[in-house]
């Protein structure tokens, strides 16, 4: 790729229910796809970053997203650039209804292996460019991975588009969809802390917002839930190995409402290696010297000694190579400790829920989408 060419990297964004699809969230890499900083765009209209030829069914593709509550969706489309020289770019546009938003990331699109994961892991693709056709990977009718939750019926039905002849729809802002909160966590880190809650519908704002992840995820599911996580993060990153987006993963697992001290485990055991060199130094003979075999007893000694040498050398390089993520896991640990001593202990009625999820990998973080699960 040369310089000219976008970077091959996506960021979040959540806009809102209006016609305008104002945005809310921008994360930093907006900046390096569309030559924005965040500030820049939140408050105002995504539409306006629409080719005016692709305008009018952007339009309706945001209102018919939301009325029909859909998750996990994948458009192609083309985004302006905020350098006028470098035009337009053909992007990548995933979207989940969270409740009263409308949640996803932008990416640079490209054929590649890439693009059919992406595809093939969205539960519909819908191209709007033309010149992107090429990348419409169609499955050959799988079953949907998450079932349709229907909209309850207490929160209405949408307001029906206003069309003109020859102008794009026109509609109110629409009403809330079906209970979802979405999750931005920290994807560089091995606790995965929670960086943005879009409501309190399932977690309360408050109380997550800068704690791990794992501290409200049941103890029983901690280990599957972290193997999905690692998984998802493997297929977040793109052809020059940087993070990036990649695709949808799907599953169910229990949420702890009310969290718990995810930090707090059992002491691995020792490593045999470093109870044997204890064990040949403490039984190490002091008077050595006065044996009539001490020379022979001393270089026995000093050949174990250079082999505990030896073992430790080889220790501290597969540490150096092969450990970083378990010590990047103990300062976590640490962290969290410091911040148990500040939370309250979880209440005997903590409420546990049985939820859906929605998992996905971008630039500058992992998304988890929730919902109650029907089952």
């Amino acid at each position: 790729m040369d310089s000219s060419s976008p970077a091959c990297v996506s960021f979040i964004g959540i806009v809102d229910f209006t016609e305008d699809a104002n945005w809310v969230y921008c994360s930093e890499s907006v900046y390096d796809l569309l030559g924005y900083e965040p500030h820049e765009l939140i408050g105002s209209s995504s539409l306006n970053l629409v080719h005016p030829d692709e305008f009018s069914e952007v339009k309706e593709l945001h209102y018919t997203t939301i009325s029909q509550d859909q998750a996990a969706v994948l458009a192609y489309l083309r985004m302006r650039h905020k350098d006028p020289y470098k035009g337009y770019v053909l992007c990548g546009i995933s979207r989940t209804v969270c409740q009263n938003v409308l949640v996803g990331s932008v990416s640079f699109a490209a054929p590649g292996p890439k693009a059919m994961h992406n595809a093939s892991t969205a539960q519909e693709v819908k191209i709007i460019t033309p010149t992107a056709k090429d990348l419409e990977f169609r499955r050959w009718n799988d079953p949907n991975p998450m079932p349709p939750c229907p909209v309850p019926s207490s929160r209405g039905g949408s307001p029906e588009p206003r069309r003109g002849r020859g102008r794009p729809i026109s509609f109110d802002p629409l009403p809330e969809q079906s209970v979802r909160t979405a999750l931005i966590l920290d994807r560089f880190s091995v606790n995965c802390g929670i960086l943005y809650c879009s409501n309190d519908s399932i977690l309360s704002t408050t109380t997550c917002m800068g704690r791990s992840f794992f501290d409200f995820v049941v103890r029983k599911d901690e280990d599957l839930v972290r193997s999905w996580i690692d998984v998802i993060k493997g297929w977040g990153v793109n052809e020059r190995g940087q993070p990036s987006d990649g695709g949808f993963g799907f599953g169910k697992f229990t949420v702890l409402v009310h969290g718990r001290d995810s930090s707090i485990r059992h002491p691995d055991p020792v490593p045999s290696r470093h109870r044997n060199g204890s064990h040949a130094h403490s039984h190490a003979d002091p008077h050595a010297h006065s044996h009539p075999h001490s020379h022979s007893h001393s270089h026995s000694v000093s050949r174990t000694h250079s082999q505990s040498r030896t073992r430790d050398a080889r220790s501290h390089q597969y540490a150096t190579s092969a450990g970083y993520r378990e010590r990047e896991r103990e300062r976590e640990k640490e962290r969290d400790r410091d911040r148990a001593l500040m939370r309250p202990p979880r209440t005997r009625g903590a409420e546990d829920l049985v939820v859906d999820a929605i998992f996905s990998a971008h630039s500058d973080g992992l998304m988890v989408i929730l919902r109650k699960s029907s089952s």
